[in-house]
């Protein structure tokens, strides 16, 4: 019986360290702030954009990782896949420079088309996930944020 105690201990505590390493609060996406709509090499419009996060927690953290799927009106246009190592404070607003080339052709021609005169609203989502390392462990948040944009 000492033995599978001796043997649990170790294990018991290593949880109670990990579980008091883990962000008690997730990372907040805040907004997409769209800069610039230029129009892409390929008539697809490039999206410049800065994502505005907000840290509520009480460590700093390294973000390592933004992987988020675009949606427009529903349907998906581009994937952010990008890869950080951009310190975090703790209680702080930061923000992230974006590059994002919609793929308009899953929306439609029409629609496109409509955009191009006189510029149609869309309905755009970002749906997803950051990964984070606090004290050197992995965390990752979803995120999921809408807006309307006019291109």
């Amino acid at each position: 019986m000492n033995d599978m105690k001796a043997k649990l201990l170790p294990v018991l505590f290593l949880i109670l360290v990990a579980g008091a390493c883990v962000p008690k609060e997730q990372v907040v996406l805040r907004s997409i702030d769209i800069k610039e709509v230029l129009p892409g090499g390929d008539g697809n419009p490039l999206l410049k954009a800065e994502a505005i996060f907000y840290n509520p927690n009480s460590s700093r953290m390294r973000l390592k990782r933004i992987d988020i799927d675009v949606l427009v009106d529903g349907k998906k246009a581009a994937r952010i896949d990008q890869h950080l190592s951009a310190l975090i404070k703790a209680k702080d607003e930061f923000s992230v420079p974006l590059e994002i080339q919609l793929n308009l052709k899953e929306v439609g021609l029409l629609d496109t088309i409509l955009s191009l005169f006189g510029g149609k609203k869309y309905d755009i989502e970002f749906v997803g996930s950051i990964k984070v390392i606090v004290n050197g462990f992995p965390v990752r948040f979803p995120l999921n944020y809408k807006e309307q944009v006019k291109l």
